[in-house]
Protein backbone atom coordinates (compact mmCIF):
# COMPACT_ATOMS: atom_id res chain seq x y z
CA UNK A 1 0.00 0.00 0.00
CA UNK A 2 1.36 3.67 -0.62
CA UNK A 3 0.51 6.62 1.36
CA UNK A 4 -1.99 9.44 -0.29
CA UNK A 5 -0.89 11.93 2.34
CA UNK A 6 1.52 13.56 -0.37
CA UNK A 7 -0.74 13.59 -3.08
CA UNK A 8 -2.37 16.49 -4.57
CA UNK A 9 -5.99 15.20 -4.62
CA UNK A 10 -5.12 13.56 -1.32
CA UNK A 11 -7.92 15.24 0.55
CA UNK A 12 -11.04 13.38 -0.58
CA UNK A 13 -9.42 10.15 0.37
CA UNK A 14 -8.68 7.96 4.09
CA UNK A 15 -7.55 5.10 2.64
CA UNK A 16 -4.11 4.18 0.76
CA UNK A 17 -3.46 3.40 -2.76
CA UNK A 18 -2.73 -0.33 -3.54
CA UNK A 19 0.87 -0.78 -5.07
CA UNK A 20 -0.61 -2.64 -7.81
CA UNK A 21 -2.74 0.48 -8.70
CA UNK A 22 -0.46 3.19 -8.05
CA UNK A 23 2.32 1.36 -11.20
CA UNK A 24 -0.83 0.79 -13.13
CA UNK A 25 -2.03 4.61 -12.63
CA UNK A 26 1.50 5.79 -13.23
CA UNK A 27 2.21 7.37 -16.82
CA UNK A 28 5.81 9.06 -15.28
CA UNK A 29 7.71 6.40 -16.78
CA UNK A 30 6.95 7.48 -20.54
CA UNK A 31 5.64 11.39 -19.97
CA UNK A 32 8.33 12.47 -18.45
CA UNK A 33 9.55 13.34 -21.85
CA UNK A 34 6.91 16.01 -21.82
CA UNK A 35 8.64 17.68 -18.62
CA UNK A 36 10.34 20.75 -20.68
CA UNK A 37 6.49 22.09 -22.73
CA UNK A 38 4.87 21.06 -18.92
CA UNK A 39 7.47 23.50 -17.17
CA UNK A 40 7.19 26.23 -20.04
CA UNK A 41 3.31 26.38 -19.82
CA UNK A 42 3.56 26.49 -16.20
CA UNK A 43 5.32 29.55 -16.47
CA UNK A 44 2.96 31.24 -18.58
CA UNK A 45 0.90 30.25 -16.32
CA UNK A 46 2.38 31.98 -13.55
CA UNK A 47 2.97 35.02 -15.41
CA UNK A 48 -0.90 35.34 -15.93
CA UNK A 49 -1.95 34.54 -12.57
CA UNK A 50 0.68 37.52 -11.22
CA UNK A 51 -0.96 39.70 -13.99
CA UNK A 52 -4.69 38.63 -12.65
CA UNK A 53 -3.71 39.69 -9.39
CA UNK A 54 -3.13 36.16 -8.25
CA UNK A 55 0.46 36.16 -7.45
CA UNK A 56 2.19 38.75 -5.86
CA UNK A 57 5.67 40.18 -8.15
CA UNK A 58 7.77 38.31 -5.25
CA UNK A 59 5.21 35.10 -5.55
CA UNK A 60 6.22 35.20 -9.37
CA UNK A 61 9.88 35.94 -9.22
CA UNK A 62 10.19 32.94 -6.39
CA UNK A 63 7.51 29.73 -8.78
CA UNK A 64 9.92 31.08 -11.61
CA UNK A 65 13.15 30.58 -10.50
CA UNK A 66 11.72 27.80 -8.85
CA UNK A 67 11.00 26.08 -12.11
CA UNK A 68 14.15 27.11 -13.84
CA UNK A 69 15.35 24.51 -10.95
CA UNK A 70 13.25 21.87 -11.45
CA UNK A 71 14.15 21.91 -15.30
CA UNK A 72 17.83 21.78 -14.34
CA UNK A 73 17.06 18.70 -12.07
CA UNK A 74 15.28 16.62 -14.92
CA UNK A 75 17.77 17.83 -17.76
CA UNK A 76 20.88 16.49 -15.19
CA UNK A 77 18.50 13.53 -14.20
CA UNK A 78 19.02 14.33 -10.66
CA UNK A 79 15.62 14.06 -9.69
CA UNK A 80 13.97 11.03 -9.26
CA UNK A 81 11.13 10.24 -11.21
CA UNK A 82 9.02 7.72 -9.60
CA UNK A 83 5.41 5.76 -9.99
CA UNK A 84 4.33 7.47 -7.11
CA UNK A 85 4.68 10.83 -8.61
CA UNK A 86 1.68 9.48 -10.87
CA UNK A 87 2.85 11.56 -14.28
CA UNK A 88 5.15 14.52 -14.55
CA UNK A 89 2.49 17.23 -13.86
CA UNK A 90 2.74 16.33 -10.59
CA UNK A 91 6.36 15.40 -10.39
CA UNK A 92 7.04 19.16 -11.78
CA UNK A 93 4.49 20.65 -9.14
CA UNK A 94 5.62 18.47 -6.02
CA UNK A 95 9.03 19.35 -6.52
CA UNK A 96 8.29 23.06 -7.18
CA UNK A 97 6.70 22.95 -3.84
CA UNK A 98 9.37 21.23 -2.10
CA UNK A 99 11.69 24.23 -3.29
CA UNK A 100 9.74 27.48 -2.55
CA UNK A 101 6.81 26.37 -0.11
CA UNK A 102 3.09 26.97 -0.48
CA UNK A 103 3.70 29.57 -3.80
CA UNK A 104 4.55 26.28 -5.63
CA UNK A 105 1.17 25.44 -5.17
CA UNK A 106 -0.49 28.80 -6.28
CA UNK A 107 0.25 28.31 -9.92
CA UNK A 108 -2.49 25.37 -10.58
CA UNK A 109 -4.56 28.31 -9.69
CA UNK A 110 -7.50 27.92 -12.20
CA UNK A 111 -5.87 24.90 -13.96
CA UNK A 112 -6.57 21.69 -14.23
CA UNK A 113 -4.38 19.01 -15.21
CA UNK A 114 -6.82 17.98 -18.19
CA UNK A 115 -6.28 21.42 -20.06
CA UNK A 116 -2.17 20.89 -18.84
CA UNK A 117 -1.76 17.58 -20.95
CA UNK A 118 -3.92 19.05 -23.76
CA UNK A 119 -1.56 22.39 -23.71
CA UNK A 120 1.77 19.94 -23.05
CA UNK A 121 1.07 17.71 -25.92
CA UNK A 122 0.17 20.33 -28.47
CA UNK A 123 3.46 22.10 -27.46
CA UNK A 124 5.13 18.74 -27.96
CA UNK A 125 3.39 17.63 -30.95
CA UNK A 126 4.27 21.17 -32.42
CA UNK A 127 8.17 20.36 -31.93
CA UNK A 128 7.76 16.53 -33.65
CA UNK A 129 6.10 17.97 -36.54
CA UNK A 130 9.02 20.31 -37.01
CA UNK A 131 11.12 17.70 -36.60
CA UNK A 132 9.38 15.55 -39.05
CA UNK A 133 9.13 17.82 -41.84
CA UNK A 134 13.39 18.42 -41.68
CA UNK A 135 13.98 14.67 -42.18
CA UNK A 136 11.01 14.75 -44.74
CA UNK A 137 12.82 17.53 -46.62
CA UNK A 138 16.38 15.65 -46.21
CA UNK A 139 15.31 12.51 -47.75
CA UNK A 140 13.59 14.68 -50.74
CA UNK A 141 16.82 16.49 -51.26
CA UNK A 142 18.13 12.86 -51.64
CA UNK A 143 15.77 11.63 -53.86
CA UNK A 144 15.75 14.73 -56.23
CA UNK A 145 19.89 14.04 -56.09
CA UNK A 146 19.34 11.42 -57.28
CA UNK A 147 16.98 11.55 -59.96
CA UNK A 148 19.62 14.46 -61.34
CA UNK A 149 22.48 11.77 -61.86
CA UNK A 150 20.10 9.63 -63.65
CA UNK A 151 18.34 11.51 -65.74
CA UNK A 152 19.39 9.10 -68.46
CA UNK A 153 19.06 5.51 -66.93
CA UNK A 154 16.69 4.26 -68.73
CA UNK A 155 14.48 0.63 -66.84
CA UNK A 156 11.56 -1.46 -67.03
CA UNK A 157 8.04 0.14 -65.33
CA UNK A 158 5.83 -2.38 -64.09
CA UNK A 159 1.95 -3.08 -63.69
CA UNK A 160 1.49 -5.95 -61.69
CA UNK A 161 4.99 -7.01 -61.27
CA UNK A 162 5.31 -6.98 -65.20
CA UNK A 163 6.41 -4.69 -67.09
CA UNK A 164 4.73 -2.42 -68.73
CA UNK A 165 6.70 0.50 -70.44
CA UNK A 166 10.17 1.48 -70.63
CA UNK A 167 10.36 4.56 -67.68
CA UNK A 168 13.42 6.45 -66.35
CA UNK A 169 14.83 6.30 -63.45
CA UNK A 170 14.61 9.92 -62.30
CA UNK A 171 11.16 9.35 -62.97
CA UNK A 172 10.80 6.89 -60.51
CA UNK A 173 12.43 8.85 -58.17
CA UNK A 174 10.58 11.50 -58.76
CA UNK A 175 7.44 9.63 -57.37
CA UNK A 176 8.80 9.36 -54.34
CA UNK A 177 9.84 13.32 -54.09
CA UNK A 178 5.63 14.04 -55.09
CA UNK A 179 4.74 11.15 -52.34
CA UNK A 180 6.55 13.14 -49.51
CA UNK A 181 5.68 16.50 -51.15
CA UNK A 182 1.85 15.27 -49.76
CA UNK A 183 2.95 14.07 -46.77
CA UNK A 184 4.99 17.29 -45.67
CA UNK A 185 1.40 19.08 -46.60
CA UNK A 186 -0.60 16.81 -43.90
CA UNK A 187 2.10 17.27 -41.12
CA UNK A 188 1.45 20.90 -42.04
CA UNK A 189 -2.22 20.66 -41.72
CA UNK A 190 -1.64 18.81 -38.58
CA UNK A 191 0.86 21.91 -37.34
CA UNK A 192 -1.87 24.07 -38.01
CA UNK A 193 -4.81 22.58 -36.07
CA UNK A 194 -2.48 22.12 -32.73
CA UNK A 195 -1.49 25.58 -32.81
CA UNK A 196 -4.29 26.58 -30.51
CA UNK A 197 -3.98 27.23 -26.71
CA UNK A 198 -6.30 25.02 -24.39
CA UNK A 199 -4.74 26.77 -21.54
CA UNK A 200 -7.70 28.39 -19.42
CA UNK A 201 -9.48 25.41 -20.13
CA UNK A 202 -9.72 23.91 -16.48
CA UNK A 203 -10.95 20.48 -15.86
CA UNK A 204 -13.52 21.40 -18.58
CA UNK A 205 -15.75 24.28 -18.05
CA UNK A 206 -12.70 27.34 -18.06
CA UNK A 207 -10.81 28.96 -15.14
CA UNK A 208 -12.38 30.65 -12.70
CA UNK A 209 -9.44 33.34 -12.44
CA UNK A 210 -9.11 36.22 -15.27
CA UNK A 211 -6.29 34.88 -17.13
CA UNK A 212 -6.10 36.18 -20.45
CA UNK A 213 -5.66 33.27 -22.80
CA UNK A 214 -4.72 35.35 -26.18
CA UNK A 215 -1.77 36.76 -24.28
CA UNK A 216 -0.53 33.27 -22.95
CA UNK A 217 -1.27 31.69 -26.63
CA UNK A 218 1.08 34.17 -27.92
CA UNK A 219 3.64 33.81 -25.16
CA UNK A 220 3.75 30.06 -26.03
CA UNK A 221 4.13 30.43 -29.67
CA UNK A 222 0.17 29.28 -30.59
CA UNK A 223 -1.63 31.14 -33.44
CA UNK A 224 -4.47 30.76 -31.22
CA UNK A 225 -6.84 30.04 -28.26
CA UNK A 226 -9.29 26.59 -28.53
CA UNK A 227 -13.17 27.89 -29.22
CA UNK A 228 -14.43 25.48 -26.47
CA UNK A 229 -13.46 24.47 -23.00
CA UNK A 230 -15.13 21.15 -23.04
CA UNK A 231 -13.76 20.58 -27.04
CA UNK A 232 -10.34 21.77 -25.60
CA UNK A 233 -9.72 19.28 -22.98
CA UNK A 234 -11.71 16.10 -25.04
CA UNK A 235 -9.62 17.12 -28.04
CA UNK A 236 -7.10 14.41 -29.12
CA UNK A 237 -7.20 15.26 -32.81
CA UNK A 238 -4.14 16.76 -33.64
CA UNK A 239 -2.15 13.35 -32.28
CA UNK A 240 -4.48 11.11 -34.19
CA UNK A 241 -3.93 13.01 -37.89
CA UNK A 242 -0.10 12.95 -36.84
CA UNK A 243 -0.36 9.43 -36.39
CA UNK A 244 -2.33 9.11 -39.89
CA UNK A 245 -0.18 11.42 -41.32
CA UNK A 246 2.74 8.99 -40.14
CA UNK A 247 0.68 5.62 -41.08
CA UNK A 248 0.96 7.48 -44.64
CA UNK A 249 4.43 8.58 -44.60
CA UNK A 250 5.32 4.79 -43.58
CA UNK A 251 2.99 3.50 -46.64
CA UNK A 252 4.89 5.16 -49.21
CA UNK A 253 7.88 4.39 -47.34
CA UNK A 254 7.38 0.78 -47.39
CA UNK A 255 6.71 0.69 -51.16
CA UNK A 256 9.55 2.16 -52.44
CA UNK A 257 11.24 -0.68 -49.83
CA UNK A 258 9.40 -3.09 -51.64
CA UNK A 259 10.85 -2.00 -54.77
CA UNK A 260 14.44 -1.87 -53.73
CA UNK A 261 14.19 -5.05 -52.18
CA UNK A 262 13.18 -6.40 -54.75
CA UNK A 263 15.56 -4.90 -57.32
CA UNK A 264 18.31 -5.63 -54.90
CA UNK A 265 18.26 -9.57 -55.63
CA UNK A 266 20.43 -11.41 -57.92
CA UNK A 267 17.43 -12.44 -60.34
CA UNK A 268 17.11 -8.24 -60.88
CA UNK A 269 20.59 -6.60 -59.86
CA UNK A 270 19.37 -3.36 -60.19
CA UNK A 271 21.07 -1.68 -57.58
CA UNK A 272 23.14 -2.92 -54.19
CA UNK A 273 23.05 -1.81 -50.65
CA UNK A 274 25.72 -0.45 -49.41
CA UNK A 275 27.53 -2.28 -46.81
CA UNK A 276 26.53 0.34 -43.71
CA UNK A 277 22.63 -0.72 -44.62
CA UNK A 278 22.78 -4.62 -44.74
CA UNK A 279 23.75 -7.04 -43.01
CA UNK A 280 24.37 -11.09 -43.89
CA UNK A 281 23.33 -14.79 -42.81
CA UNK A 282 24.71 -16.34 -39.72
CA UNK A 283 24.58 -19.70 -41.64
CA UNK A 284 25.00 -18.80 -45.37
CA UNK A 285 28.40 -16.87 -46.06
CA UNK A 286 26.94 -15.23 -49.55
CA UNK A 287 24.15 -13.31 -48.88
CA UNK A 288 23.80 -9.55 -48.14
CA UNK A 289 20.59 -8.56 -46.95
CA UNK A 290 18.69 -5.41 -47.39
CA UNK A 291 17.54 -5.78 -43.36
CA UNK A 292 17.79 -1.91 -43.14
CA UNK A 293 14.89 -1.67 -46.29
CA UNK A 294 13.11 -4.92 -44.66
CA UNK A 295 12.98 -3.17 -41.41
CA UNK A 296 10.83 -0.17 -42.34
CA UNK A 297 8.74 -2.25 -44.17
CA UNK A 298 8.33 -3.88 -41.15
CA UNK A 299 7.90 -0.78 -39.10
CA UNK A 300 4.54 0.69 -41.19
CA UNK A 301 3.02 -2.52 -39.25
CA UNK A 302 4.19 -0.71 -36.20
CA UNK A 303 2.64 2.73 -36.85
CA UNK A 304 -0.56 1.67 -38.63
CA UNK A 305 -1.49 -0.32 -35.23
CA UNK A 306 -0.37 2.63 -32.72
CA UNK A 307 -2.60 4.94 -34.97
CA UNK A 308 -5.62 2.08 -34.50
CA UNK A 309 -4.93 1.95 -31.01
CA UNK A 310 -5.41 5.83 -30.62
CA UNK A 311 -8.85 5.48 -32.69
CA UNK A 312 -10.12 2.94 -30.46
CA UNK A 313 -9.08 4.21 -27.10
CA UNK A 314 -10.97 7.82 -28.23
CA UNK A 315 -13.89 5.90 -29.88
CA UNK A 316 -16.17 5.59 -26.05
CA UNK A 317 -14.36 8.23 -23.95
CA UNK A 318 -17.63 10.32 -23.09
CA UNK A 319 -17.37 14.37 -23.34
CA UNK A 320 -14.88 15.30 -21.26
CA UNK A 321 -11.33 13.64 -19.89
CA UNK A 322 -11.44 10.00 -18.57
CA UNK A 323 -8.24 8.07 -17.46
CA UNK A 324 -8.17 6.11 -20.99
CA UNK A 325 -6.56 9.35 -22.60
CA UNK A 326 -3.92 9.11 -20.70
CA UNK A 327 -2.86 5.88 -23.52
CA UNK A 328 -2.56 8.44 -26.13
CA UNK A 329 1.02 9.09 -25.10
CA UNK A 330 2.55 5.95 -25.94
CA UNK A 331 1.31 5.45 -29.46
CA UNK A 332 2.57 8.95 -30.18
CA UNK A 333 5.98 9.26 -28.53
CA UNK A 334 6.50 5.60 -30.41
CA UNK A 335 5.39 6.99 -33.56
CA UNK A 336 7.36 9.67 -34.18
CA UNK A 337 10.04 8.02 -33.11
CA UNK A 338 9.58 5.02 -34.97
CA UNK A 339 8.98 7.27 -38.28
CA UNK A 340 12.16 9.56 -37.16
CA UNK A 341 14.47 6.33 -37.27
CA UNK A 342 12.92 5.05 -40.36
CA UNK A 343 13.01 8.38 -42.10
CA UNK A 344 16.79 8.73 -41.68
CA UNK A 345 17.59 4.67 -42.48
CA UNK A 346 15.72 4.95 -45.63
CA UNK A 347 17.69 8.25 -46.29
CA UNK A 348 21.14 6.69 -45.88
CA UNK A 349 20.08 3.63 -47.54
CA UNK A 350 19.19 5.69 -50.41
CA UNK A 351 21.67 7.98 -50.40
CA UNK A 352 24.57 5.37 -50.43
CA UNK A 353 22.81 2.76 -52.62
CA UNK A 354 24.86 1.73 -56.19
CA UNK A 355 22.65 1.73 -59.05
CA UNK A 356 23.92 -0.45 -62.10
CA UNK A 357 22.02 1.42 -65.25
CA UNK A 358 23.27 -1.28 -67.48
CA UNK A 359 21.60 -4.08 -65.19
CA UNK A 360 18.38 -1.83 -65.67
CA UNK A 361 18.98 -1.66 -69.43
CA UNK A 362 19.42 -5.52 -70.13
CA UNK A 363 16.44 -5.78 -67.79
CA UNK A 364 14.21 -4.42 -70.36
CA UNK A 365 12.23 -7.29 -71.91
CA UNK A 366 11.65 -8.08 -75.52
CA UNK A 367 7.92 -6.86 -75.68
CA UNK A 368 8.28 -3.72 -74.07
CA UNK A 369 7.88 -1.63 -77.15
CA UNK A 370 4.31 -2.87 -77.86
CA UNK A 371 2.13 0.10 -76.77
CA UNK A 372 4.88 2.08 -78.87
CA UNK A 373 3.91 0.28 -81.68
CA UNK A 374 0.52 0.41 -81.10
CA UNK A 375 1.33 4.00 -80.90
CA UNK A 376 2.45 4.29 -83.81
CA UNK A 377 -0.40 2.64 -85.90
CA UNK A 378 -2.90 4.80 -84.22
CA UNK A 379 -0.93 8.17 -85.43
CA UNK A 380 -1.53 6.51 -89.05
CA UNK A 381 -4.60 6.67 -88.35
CA UNK A 382 -5.58 2.89 -87.33
CA UNK A 383 -8.41 3.11 -84.60
CA UNK A 384 -6.44 1.85 -81.32
CA UNK A 385 -8.49 -0.96 -80.71
CA UNK A 386 -7.05 -2.67 -83.87
CA UNK A 387 -3.62 -1.39 -83.13
CA UNK A 388 -3.87 -2.96 -79.91
CA UNK A 389 -4.69 -6.62 -81.76
CA UNK A 390 -1.97 -6.11 -84.48
CA UNK A 391 0.25 -5.75 -81.66
CA UNK A 392 -0.96 -8.69 -79.72
CA UNK A 393 -0.42 -10.94 -82.85
CA UNK A 394 3.30 -9.57 -83.38
CA UNK A 395 3.70 -10.39 -79.83
CA UNK A 396 2.80 -13.41 -79.45
CA UNK A 397 4.59 -14.28 -82.79
CA UNK A 398 8.12 -12.65 -81.54
CA UNK A 399 7.33 -15.11 -78.13
CA UNK A 400 6.98 -17.96 -80.58
CA UNK A 401 9.90 -17.40 -82.85
CA UNK A 402 12.10 -16.54 -79.50
CA UNK A 403 12.78 -12.78 -80.59
CA UNK A 404 12.08 -9.19 -79.29
CA UNK A 405 9.98 -6.96 -80.80
CA UNK A 406 12.51 -4.92 -82.18
CA UNK A 407 14.11 -7.81 -83.77
CA UNK A 408 11.33 -8.40 -85.84
CA UNK A 409 12.17 -7.36 -89.31
CA UNK A 410 10.00 -4.51 -91.81
CA UNK A 411 8.81 -7.86 -93.80
CA UNK A 412 7.49 -9.65 -90.50
CA UNK A 413 5.47 -6.33 -89.56
CA UNK A 414 4.17 -5.67 -92.76
CA UNK A 415 3.02 -9.69 -92.82
CA UNK A 416 0.64 -8.37 -90.26
CA UNK A 417 -0.13 -4.59 -91.16
CA UNK A 418 0.46 -2.84 -94.18
CA UNK A 419 0.80 0.46 -92.57
CA UNK A 420 4.08 -0.28 -91.04
CA UNK A 421 7.07 1.25 -92.98
CA UNK A 422 9.93 2.21 -92.36
CA UNK A 423 9.88 4.75 -90.26
CA UNK A 424 9.12 2.49 -87.62
CA UNK A 425 12.29 1.92 -86.09
CA UNK A 426 12.63 4.96 -84.66
CA UNK A 427 9.60 4.11 -82.66
CA UNK A 428 11.97 0.57 -81.56
CA UNK A 429 13.94 2.76 -79.32
CA UNK A 430 13.20 2.74 -75.48
CA UNK A 431 14.93 6.72 -75.46
CA UNK A 432 12.49 7.42 -77.97
CA UNK A 433 9.74 5.23 -75.90
CA UNK A 434 10.21 7.80 -72.84
CA UNK A 435 10.61 11.27 -74.77
CA UNK A 436 7.69 10.38 -77.03
CA UNK A 437 6.04 11.01 -73.29
CA UNK A 438 7.60 14.84 -72.70
CA UNK A 439 3.98 16.16 -71.73
CA UNK A 440 4.16 17.42 -67.90
CA UNK A 441 4.36 14.50 -65.35
CA UNK A 442 5.58 12.01 -68.11
CA UNK A 443 9.06 10.12 -67.80
CA UNK A 444 10.46 12.15 -70.80
CA UNK A 445 13.87 13.11 -69.78
CA UNK A 446 12.38 17.43 -70.47
CA UNK A 447 9.59 16.62 -68.23
CA UNK A 448 11.70 15.23 -65.40
CA UNK A 449 13.95 18.26 -65.57
CA UNK A 450 10.84 20.44 -65.36
CA UNK A 451 9.99 18.20 -62.05
CA UNK A 452 13.57 18.53 -61.04
CA UNK A 453 13.28 22.27 -61.19
CA UNK A 454 9.71 22.43 -59.54
CA UNK A 455 11.42 20.29 -56.75
CA UNK A 456 14.45 22.01 -55.76
CA UNK A 457 11.97 25.23 -54.76
CA UNK A 458 9.84 22.90 -52.98
CA UNK A 459 12.76 21.75 -51.23
CA UNK A 460 13.86 25.24 -50.03
CA UNK A 461 10.63 25.68 -47.44
CA UNK A 462 10.79 25.06 -44.11
CA UNK A 463 7.50 24.29 -42.12
CA UNK A 464 9.13 27.30 -39.63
Amino acid sequence: MSENSDKAWSGRFGGTTEELMERFNASIGFDRRLYRVDIEGSRVQARALHESGHLSESELAEALGGLDRVEKEIEADSLPLTDDLEDIHMAVEKRLIELVGPVGGKIHSGRSRNDQVALDERLYLREAIAGTDDRLQTLQSAVVDLAEAHLDTILPGYTHVQQAQPIRLAHWAMALFWMLDRDRGRFRDCWSRANASPLGSGALGGSAYPVDREKMASELGLERVTENSIDAVSDRDALLEYLSAAAITMMHLSRFCEDLILWSSSEFGFVELDDAYATGSSMMPQKKNPDSLELVRGKTGRVYGNLAALLTVMKGVPLTYSKDMQEDKEPLFDTIDTLWMCLAVFTGAWSTMRIRPDRMRSGLDGAILATDLADYLSRKGVPFRDCHRIVGRLVRESLDEGKRLDELGLDSLRAVSAVFEADVSSVLSPENSTNDRNLPGGTGRDAIVRQIEAARQITSASIV
